[in-house]
């Protein structure tokens, strides 16, 4: 296959709540006509961001969507990611575009590996990686490297440092409250953290335009001049460097970039299987058929973060304001629970039922349950 005809990969990456599915959901909303494949994967046995997507989506047949549950794509024994890939390859005529949003405790260089191996590198090519980050816990210092004390804070700023250092573009999300300060703060930690990231941009409750994170052609090689020695013809291949020219006029764009910053290569590594590498990290689900006081629930979620190390919260829930099922978020102890953002994602779920996905780092399955439990008056399990 010519090089110009493989189809370009664009990998989105950051740590768990950073808002990669808030931003591919704008992303999707934003495409024009670009026909896009993307492959969702969850750590947790639910998929809530794949349902999510899919009720943003206004033509699934122009939006194709894979979703990857339970476990991380591409890792050592994943058996998913490479035949979902060569299937879309088999597609090739309805695909322009495939995103990936890797799980928020992978690390994209699993893909990035996977996307270079004979198998796949014929028929893909990667545009770009983005790491979303959420610029709170990236200023909060119990996540920085070095400064972390806790098994739970360390594992965090593990994970949360090197898919900085991975990236070409970092996209600080989250920065509605921030002043200027902060907002050069957060550079400062990104440029420290990861020097030859290429792009930073601002993004304001995970909306970006589409021109920062589709067709940056990042890793696109380049055809020099043939040398000709003797009967033999070279042809010299330049991947983009310093000098590379990604977007003619960034400034006249509505996110918020910064020039100078050199090409960086990504020196891989083969990964082995997730749990052989921090077998500390876990999810697990919490169903309850009772209908949920809502306030009481943020409460408990939020009190379950600060007495088990859970990082993660998200699901569907029945409330006592109605049958309406109910979107909850959870970041730590930031908690939300939203109507209107489940009401299509929620149409194939029991309506009987609610549904929560915890991810921590050593958490308690039956702590949580019984701090549910008792807070809420109803019986979780």
């Amino acid at each position: 296959m010519m090089q110009s005809q493989r189809i370009p990969v664009t990998v989105v990456t950051g740590f768990l709540g950073a808002g990669k599915t808030t931003l591919l959901r704008s992303l999707v909303q934003r495409r024009q006509t670009r026909r896009l494949a993307l492959l969702i994967n969850e750590f947790g046995e639910a998929t809530i961001d794949g349902d999510l997507m899919r009720a943003s989506a206004d033509d699934l047949e122009q939006v194709r969507i894979h979703d990857f549950s339970y476990g991380l794509i591409a890792y050592g024994g994943d058996e998913r990611f490479v035949p979902t890939m060569l299937a879309l390859a088999a597609r090739r005529a309805q695909i322009d575009h495939v995103l990936i949003e890797t799980s928020g405790l992978a690390l994209p260089t699993a893909v990035m590996e996977s996307l270079q191996t004979p198998e796949l590198a014929a028929h893909f090519i990667l545009d770009a990686t983005l790491a979303v980050v959420d610029t709170p816990l990236l200023l909060d210092n119990r996540f920085t490297q070095g400064n972390a004390e806790r098994g739970a804070d360390m594992a965090v700023a593990d994970i949360f440092g090197r898919q900085l250092e991975y990236a070409d573009v970092v996209v600080l999300n989250k920065i509605d409250a921030l002043d200027e300060a902060q907002l050069l703060d957060a550079e400062q930690r990104v440029r420290a953290c990861a020097p030859n990231v290429r792009f930073l941009e601002l993004a304001g409750k995970a909306q970006l335009d589409i021109r920062l994170a589709l067709g940056l052609r990042l890793h696109q090689p380049t055809l020099q001049a043939h040398q000709h020695t003797g009967q033999n013809t070279y042809t010299h291949v330049r991947m983009p460097g310093a000098d590379a020219s990604v977007l003619t006029d960034q400034g006249r764009l509505n996110g918020h970039s910064h020039s100078g910053l050199g090409a960086h290569s990504h020196g891989l590594a083969t990964h082995k299987h997730f749990h052989e590498q921090d077998p500390g990290w876990l999810s697990f689900t919490l169903r309850s058929h009772s209908p949920q006081p809502a306030e009481k629930l943020k409460q408990a979620i939020a009190e379950a973060a600060r007495s088990e190390p859970i990082l993660r919260t998200k699901g569907f829930v029945r409330t006592l304001d109605g049958k309406r099922a109910q979107l909850v978020q959870g970041v730590r102890t930031r908690v939300t629970i939203n109507a209107d953002a489940a009401d299509s994602a929620s149409e194939n779920r029991e309506t009987d039922k609610s549904e929560l996905v915890f991810i921590g780092y050593h958490p308690s399955r039956s702590k949580v349950a019984a701090l549910l439990s008792a807070l809420t008056g109803t019986h979780w399990k």
